[in-house]
């Protein structure tokens, strides 16, 4: 995931989102320092923020809140490694109009899992009564797809623990799955960051369980 910005000065530097776990946290730390000379630490309400030499900034942020459960280590870096290297249990629910995935994941590893594919159909340019169609017959696709997945979404999640939801994928696709009344319980969960995601298939799956669990990065490369 890459963007860009820009202090008012020159082209924009890149933005990018990388998710580094806590055990590889210290060399990710030590490449960036090699590569930017050097950095000086700010620890701010919004995560850990490191200020290059060259201009470059990275916000690091952990992939919960302490919750009563602070990290160990003698500074913050330290202590956002051992934050993100807690076992915590998440329920991960990615959805997108060509699919869903859902999941139970411990310390970043799927316990229980499924994905499929859906159909909602894009929006039309279409004019009068050819368009009304459409919205009716995108409508009832999409309500079926949200009805679906939490049939799905109830019976992975059936029986197994987690802390938190992980959203993904379709902000207000999952805000209607987690709306319906067979999920109602799990709703009421603290949600963590929303994870931009591509349809959700299996690999898709797997990469975003690691990716909850993991320090979440965003780089900003200096004005050129």
């Amino acid at each position: 995931m890459s963007a860009h910005a820009t202090d008012g000065g020159g082209r924009p530097g890149s933005v990018r989102t990388a998710f580094v776990s806590g055990v590889r946290l210290a060399g990710w730390v030590e490449r960036f320092s090699a590569a930017h000379g050097g950095f000086r630490l700010s620890d701010d309400d919004d995560g850990v923020r490191l200020l290059a030499a060259d201009g470059a900034t990275a916000l690091l942020q952990p992939p919960w809140p302490p919750d009563g459960r602070p990290g160990r280590g003698e500074d913050p870096l330290e202590r956002l490694a051992s934050i993100a290297s807690q076992p915590r249990r998440l329920g991960l629910l990615l959805v997108r109009r060509g699919g869903y995935g859902i999941a139970v994941a411990s310390e970043g590893v799927i316990v229980a899992s499924k994905a499929g594919t859906r159909y909602v159909q894009s929006r039309t340019a279409a004019g009068g009564q050819s368009q009304q169609r459409f919205a009716r017959r995108r409508s009832n696709q999409a309500d079926e797809l949200v009805q679906a997945v939490a049939g799905q979404a109830r019976q992975v999640f059936n029986g197994q623990s987690f802390e938190y939801v992980v959203p993904g994928g379709d902000r207000a696709l999952v805000d209607l799955v987690l709306d319906e009344p067979v999920l109602k319980d799990y709703a009421k969960l603290p949600r963590l960051a929303y994870l931009d995601v591509p349809d959700p298939r299996s690999a898709v799956l797997k990469k975003a369980a690691a990716d909850a669990s993991a320090v979440r990065i965003v780089v900003t490369d200096p004005p050129s």
